[in-house]
């Protein structure tokens, strides 16, 4: 009996050891576990600082051979120097290298800002620097000479977003616009998402103010952008001293060579992640022509008025299968309408002149790679059809504004499986029925003429 008690005894003295040690080890665990959580705090506040107190850089790099051919069935040209006919001849070029870099840069000092830029370089390879014809001026040795301080600024804007009192979200912006490679330009570059606005109407690069209002509470998906800007400074801005009086950046008064500057209106319409609505709006003022008693080219003539709607499906019917769920079907109709002044021409009338296009395509799985994509396009304008296109990325010019019929297909595909290195094959095709739209020149009259270019581009790109 006596040794039962011992036992007994020993064994609630073992039990109150194992309970106050384990005590001892739940406070410390508590105490470890706060004590982490502290750590754990003063590091995310510590990332927090260090990635609001930096610039994000990213970079895009890509490297592209180019076929070019031009045959000028019928075709003749004026200029200086008289008539020039160039019918029944032919122009190209079977090896064209180009490489192209963007310097992507962000930072968001605040959850209400930030900052987006981008450094640009993009050149032929042996070319030469700034276009000259100087051997001397290599385009690859321009970094290694003491020559120049030339620097690219491609994109460089800030956006602040907040909430108005109704529960409305906005955001304002002001600097060089990211509006290249938009909405339905990115499947033929490749681009998982698109640019803003619509490629249809405007892709080159402008400097403007924008005020974006989103409208989803009340229609899904949908928002409306205001966009005002200057996308040419007129007479007085390279000249400091003119004429021998001190007037810096001044512009005269009269019918002279004046500032360039737009307002557009674009949004969604609807946006539910399959079925997608865009519009566009822009109107130039004082748009370059020519004044009929001076006979002077690109000088204010008047106004110009672009309008898009474009329609995109991510995916056909619902859940059918994987090829159809991968598959993306897209239209766009858009018009220009170029509308002189007393006086003076546009697009070689003194009369309002009107161009309509229309874009077709879709893009499927290639059944190959993992996620690679073939695409088809369809595009026609008129004779009068003229959007602002400069920043097309085609060494042919733009195919979205050919003025007869363009058409197209490209592979995009993952080389070697990797999602940082993708590639490209594409073939286009267009068939010029009227003069071609370059620069937008609003003094150059469109004629009929029957040209046709063909162009076969393949790249690589790296992106990280």
């Amino acid at each position: 009996m006596k040794l039962i008690k011992l036992s007994i005894a020993a064994l609630c003295a073992t039990s109150a050891i194992y309970a106050n040690a384990t005590q001892d080890l739940q406070k410390e665990v508590t105490e470890l576990k706060t004590s982490l959580s502290e750590m754990q705090e003063q590091l995310d506040k510590v990332q927090e600082h260090d990635a609001k107190d930096n610039i994000k850089f990213t970079v895009d790099f890509r490297s592209e051979y180019n076929y070019i051919n031009y045959d000028y069935n019928q075709y003749s040209f004026k200029d200086k120097n008289g008539v020039h006919d160039l019918s029944d001849t032919s122009a190209g070029n079977d090896n064209l290298m180009a490489t192209r870099l963007y310097l992507n840069m962000k930072s968001s000092p605040t959850d209400k800002l930030t900052f987006t830029g981008q450094l640009a370089a993009y050149g032929v390879w042996g070319g030469h620097a700034y276009g000259f014809e100087d051997p001397t001026l290599k385009g690859w040795s321009s970094s290694s000479k003491a020559s120049d301080t030339l620097f690219r600024i491609r994109q460089a804007y800030f956006v602040y977003s907040d909430t108005f009192s109704n529960g409305l979200p906005y955001s304002f912006s002001i600097g060089r616009r990211q509006s290249t490679d938009g909405f339905l330009a990115n499947h033929r570059e490749g681009n998982s998402e698109a640019g803003s606005p619509l490629a249809h109407i405007t892709n080159m690069e402008v400097d403007a103010a924008m005020f974006k209002l989103d409208l989803a509470k009340y229609v899904k998906g949908s928002f409306i952008k205001t966009v005002v800007g200057r996308a040419h400074t007129g007479k007085g801005v390279e000249t400091l001293y003119d004429n021998g009086g001190y007037r810096p950046y001044a512009i005269e008064d009269g019918d002279v060579n004046e500032n360039v500057d737009f307002l557009v209106l674009l949004g969604n319409l609807y946006d539910n992640g399959q079925y997608k609505f865009m519009f566009e709006h822009a109107s130039i003022f004082n748009t370059k022509g020519m004044n009929l008693a001076t006979k002077k080219k690109s000088v204010d003539a008047g106004t110009a008025y672009l309008d898009a709607i474009s329609f995109q499906m991510t995916g056909v019917g619902d859940m059918i299968n994987d090829f159809l769920d991968d598959t993306t079907l897209f239209a766009s109709v858009a018009r220009t309408q170029y509308s002189p002044e007393s006086g003076h021409q546009l697009l070689g009338s003194t009369d309002d002149e009107t161009g309509y296009s229309v874009w077709a395509g879709f893009t499927i799985p290639d059944m190959i790679t993992e996620k690679g994509k073939i695409g088809f396009e369809y595009n026609h304008g008129s004779k009068y059809w003229t959007p602002m296109t400069w920043a097309e990325d085609s060494v042919m010019g733009s195919k979205v504004a050919v003025r007869g019929d363009a058409y197209e297909a490209y592979w995009n595909f993952n080389v070697m499986g990797l999602k940082n290195l993708t590639g490209q094959i594409r073939y286009t095709y267009e068939q010029h029925d009227y003069t071609p739209n370059i620069r937008c020149s609003g003094w150059v009259k469109p004629e009929k003429v029957d040209i046709t270019a063909e162009n076969i581009r393949a790249y690589v790109r790296y992106q990280f």
